[in-house]
């Protein structure tokens, strides 16, 4: 290299350091937010997406679809741009001199240097181009080295977030088929205890603690793992949170506590509504908080109607419940209520699609109601 440093190497070297430091963040540290570029580049591709879908309602579902797949595409190349503006501004001043063809005349604009830089990084090489001084061939070496550790780390990321997304979705489905496919949680209960027999609760509830657990920390390290979203609702992370979340409650509640004491005090139960707020608290980390969409009033109408449905659904599965049960359940989901379902539309979702308590339950296979 010249015998003086230029501002636009020093630049250059600084530009490609903030991405290393993004890309070191982001996949080898994984915690949700501490990216320095990965988060804003995810959330602005995210509300992009979010304002094609409005304005495309007929296919809202379809365009959002698309965000997880299209935002770790555009995330990899957003960082090898990145690296490869930095390492061109770092080359420039040296074309012509100390990196130059082997032969003919060398070109020393950015273009030829951003098209080293890509090559150099890509371990292809710099083309027609060489280094002539031992500075330039160590700054060769260190951009195939920085290239092919960006590539194995982007393609283990890869791995991680589609095997952890395949989990998730296995969650949500096999929360999906214990609630019949309603989305219900009183109906998920009233499977779980049939003719109101918990001795296999517990054990359910546990398998289903050890997945949730697993799909927490999954979305801890991995929050991309948040713009992936189904065009069905069975596999939204919204649905199955709230499910979760109600089917605690009711069991806390509703159960008559002398029959289902081992059942309400156990930690299966104790875990699944722990586990499902820390999930909505990190889904706020990552979402805007969406505003009111409904009046109170009409909201209280409906939750009404579905508080007075969960515990008929209890009762005609043979549950005995307790006598203040409905009081105490409406109390203890309003802890939890208000925020959720402000947070949980986030991930595209509209309410009704991830509070699916219906008003009237009609008979489902395999419930008795």
């Amino acid at each position: 290299m010249q015998a003086t440093i230029s501002l636009e190497q020093v630049g250059g070297a600084a530009l490609m350091l903030l991405f290393l430091a993004d890309i070191f963040l982001t996949i080898l540290y994984a915690r949700v937010g501490t990216g320095l570029f990965a988060p804003y580049w995810d959330r602005a591709i995210w509300a992009l997406f979010r304002v094609a879908a409005r304005a495309l309602r007929r296919w809202h579902g379809a365009i959002l679809s698309f965000a997880g797949p299209i935002i770790i595409v555009s995330l990899i190349g957003f960082w090898a741009v990145g690296l490869a503006v930095g390492a061109a501004l770092v080359i420039q001043p040296e074309l012509g001199t100390a990196i130059r063809p082997s032969t003919g005349e060398a070109s020393t604009d950015f273009g030829t240097a951003l098209l080293i830089a890509g090559n150099s990084l890509s371990i292809v090489g710099g083309g027609d181009y060489s280094p002539h001084t031992t500075a330039t061939r160590l700054l060769f070496l260190a951009n195939s080295l920085i290239g092919a550790s960006v590539l194995s780390l982007v393609l283990s990321y890869l791995v991680q977030v589609y095997s952890a997304l395949r989990e998730r979705n296995a969650l949500a489905l096999t929360i999906d088929l214990m609630s019949d496919g309603t989305g219900d949680a009183a109906v998920m209960l009233a499977r779980l205890l049939p003719d109101g027999d918990s001795s296999g609760a517990t054990s359910e509830l546990g398998n289903l603690a050890r997945a949730l657990v697993a799909t927490k920390e999954a979305h801890h390290f991995y929050p991309l793992l948040f713009y992936f979203r189904f065009r069905e609702p069975r596999y939204a992370v919204s649905r199955f949170t709230v499910v979760l979340l109600d089917l605690t409650t009711l069991i806390g509640s509703a159960l008559d506590r002398q029959r289902y004491r081992t059942l309400v005090d156990s930690a299966p139960v104790a875990t699944l509504h722990g586990g499902a707020l820390l999930l909505v608290q990190t889904l706020h980390r990552h979402f805007a908080v969406a505003a009111r969409t409904h009046s109170p009033a009409a909201e209280a109408s409906r939750d009404g109607k579905s508080d007075d449905a969960a515990m008929a659904t209890l009762a005609h599965a043979g549950i005995a419940v307790r006598p203040d049960g409905l009081g105490r359940y409406v109390a203890m989901r309003r802890e939890w209520e208000p925020f959720a379902t402000r947070v949980l539309p986030g991930a595209g979702y509209a309410v009704d699609e991830i509070d699916r308590r219906s008003d009237s339950r009609q008979h489902h296979p395999g419930t008795g109601i």
